[in-house]
């Protein structure tokens, strides 16, 4: 009989409005990988968070090694040998990648900060998990996927015995994917318990031998994963059928933007491409590969960069202005969505409405008739979770801020949205409800261009897709095109091709 390193027995925990979790009882096994998995608000973060002590239960038990435990803080936690890899981001990024790592355990030689050892020691912790970064970097200077990188090699490299990943992937590419996953294979061999968090249903069979799934705060059942399917775990997450659309036939209409020649120092050379009326395009690639700064750049958030970009009769040259792009009917849906892409101390409906304020003003004053049956109508479209419009961003979860982010480009009416990442930690049936929305702006003759690290996902949205290496588009493909095929192209042991599908 496998022994039980971590116990929850009766757990519940409520929040103002929200009962978060409900009599939740799960056995987590030693030297295994046991999967969370949910709807956006199931409760599966709020459940790691108390197991990390950062929240507390307001009922149930937590046993550690059969001995029950209680943490006010996550330090206690830490001291029973558990840590948290966060879906959101915690940093000072104003500090260097080795400073972060150290924080709280700094290492010091009579009395003075050791710097060469916090440096020595981050590296170590950084090549543990295949990550090649400098610690010497600030950690805000990062891309969204390398700080993620980071926070997993802090917790793995503190000697956690049981490590919770909440959405450890959400960020990263498929091959940091694949290197993650085999670091949690042998954190089991190890011996060590991993819970795994994620909506990538692929990631679960591939790396877990248990699964629990929770549904609106309660346990719906345990199960082998060698004994369950993909379409059971959908059916006990959402009680029903989840289908998530077929790609977007490509089309050969005069385009509605012209891509010429972007370059920027360092990140991207000699761009150029066409954005179509009636097509979804994907952009692969690797993290660092160009794909998020041909967007920013598009949009005109890269000063530096060179080149032209065509909208319709328009030629606009870099740089150029965000608002000058934006009246030509161009919206971003960024990688970030707490740091670019939300204001989180204002309410859902003040953030859907943001673009289109001056479409709900008269002299200067909003109609805030308007503006709520504006707000109301995407939180309903989009099924937002939660108690109304009125309720604040930041206390949303991950996911349904990132409805939000999408409803507010939604209800601008773009003709061409930018989307990067668009399900990053987003749970199956609303990545369903997203990929419908963009497959409606497609077929209303609008343009997405979406990047996405997820290669199913962009195989089953784009017409055609685009793929990044070194700030080059080394190829295009068809939507048919394998993921192998797709992946020998971002990693470079294919040929760089100029085929253009039609």
């Amino acid at each position: 009989m496998p022994e039980v390193a971590l116990e929850v027995r009766n757990l519940s925990k409520a929040f103002p409005g929200v009962q978060a979790l409900s009599d939740i009882s799960i056995a987590f096994e030693q030297g295994s990988v046991h999967a969370l998995v949910g709807e956006n608000g199931a409760g599966k973060s709020t459940l790691g968070k108390i197991i990390a002590g950062l929240y507390q239960p307001d009922a149930g038990h937590i046993l550690v090694n059969g001995q029950e435990v209680s943490f006010k803080t996550p330090i206690e936690a830490q001291k029973h040998g558990i840590g948290i890899v966060h879906q959101e981001l915690l940093f000072c990024e104003n500090l260097s990648v080795a400073d972060n790592l150290s924080l709280g355990k700094l290492p010091s030689t009579l009395g003075f900060v050791d710097e060469r050892a916090a440096h020595q020691r981050a590296k170590l912790w950084l090549t543990d998990v295949g990550c090649d970064i400098d610690p010497n970097v600030k950690v805000g200077a990062l891309p969204v996927a390398q700080q993620q990188l980071i926070q997993i090699a802090s917790t793995i490299g503190q000697g956690a015995n049981i490590i919770i990943f909440d959405e450890p992937t959400s960020s990263l590419s498929q091959l940091e994917v694949v290197r993650l996953l085999d670091r949690i294979r042998k954190l089991r061999d190890q011996g060590k318990t991993c819970i795994y968090v994620s909506h990538r249903l692929e990631e679960i069979f591939a790396v877990c031998d248990h699964v629990s799934v929770l549904r609106d705060g309660q346990l719906v059942g345990t199960r082998d994963v060698s004994e369950i399917d993909r379409n059971e775990i959908v059916r006990m997450m959402v009680g029903r059928e989840v289908h998530l659309g077929e790609p977007i036939p490509p089309t050969s209409r005069s385009p509605l933007a012209t891509v010429n020649d972007v370059s920027l120092p360092g990140k991207l050379k000699s761009v150029s491409f066409e954005i179509r009326p009636g097509e979804i395009l994907g952009l692969a690639g690797l993290v660092g590969s160009g794909r998020t700064e041909i967007l920013e750049s598009i949009l005109g958030l890269n000063s530096y960069a060179t080149g032209s970009v065509k909208f319709g009769r328009d030629r606009a040259f870099l740089p150029y202005t965000t608002e000058k792009v934006m009246s030509f009917g161009v919206g971003l849906v960024p990688e970030d969505r707490k740091r670019h892409g939300l204001v989180l101390g204002m309410k859902i409906r003040e953030n859907t409405t943001l673009p289109i304020l001056d479409l709900l003003s008269k002299l200067g004053f909003i109609a805030q008739n308007k503006e709520r049956e504006a707000s109301q109508e995407w939180f309903d479209k989009l099924d937002v979770r939660a108690t109304s419009p009125e309720s604040v961003v930041g206390s949303l979860s991950g996911g349904n801020q990132q409805k939000v982010v999408i409803a507010r480009w939604l209800a601008k009416g773009c003709e061409i949205l930018l989307v990067d990442e668009p399900t990053r930690g987003v749970d199956i049936g609303a990545k369903a409800e997203i990929h419908m929305r963009l497959q409606e702006l497609a077929q209303a003759s609008k343009a997405v261009v979406v990047v996405s690290s997820e290669l199913p996902e962009l195989r089953a949205l784009a017409s055609r897709i685009l793929v990044f290496r070194d700030g080059s588009i080394v190829a295009e493909l068809p939507a048919s095109a394998s993921e192998e095929e797709i992946m020998s192209y971002m990693a470079g042991t294919a040929e760089p091709t100029k085929t253009t599908i039609a």
